[in-house]
C-alpha cells in the first residue's frame, strides 16, 4: 500500500509503499495522535523505519490495498 505524508514548511512529501495495511497505519496515528505521542514509526516493504514528528505533520495519505492492473482491459 502506498503512504505518503506532508511534511509542514517542507515543499516535498515522504513516499513510501509499506506491508502494513491501512487499518495498522491508521491505528498507529490515532493512538499516538491520542496519546500527543512526539512521533510516530512506520517501516516499508524493504524493512526501513521512518520516524516521523507528530507536530509536523501536514497530512497523511494512506492508499488502497488493491494493486494495479497493468496493461489494456478489453
Amino acid at each position: 500500500m502506498d503512504i505518503r505524508i506532508g511534511i509542514a514548511n517542507s515543499p516535498r512529501e515522504l513516499a513510501f509503499e509499506s506491508s502494513q495495511t491501512s487499518a495498522e497505519v491508521e491505528k498507529i496515528v490515532s493512538a499516538a495522535l491520542d496519546a500527543d505521542a512526539k512521533f510516530i514509526k512506520l517501516t516499508d516493504d524493504k524493512g526501513k523505519v521512518y520516524i516521523v514528528p507528530t507536530a509536523s505533520f501536514s497530512y497523511l495519505e494512506v492508499g488502497s490495498e488493491k494493486s494495479r492492473s497493468v496493461g489494456f482491459v478489453a
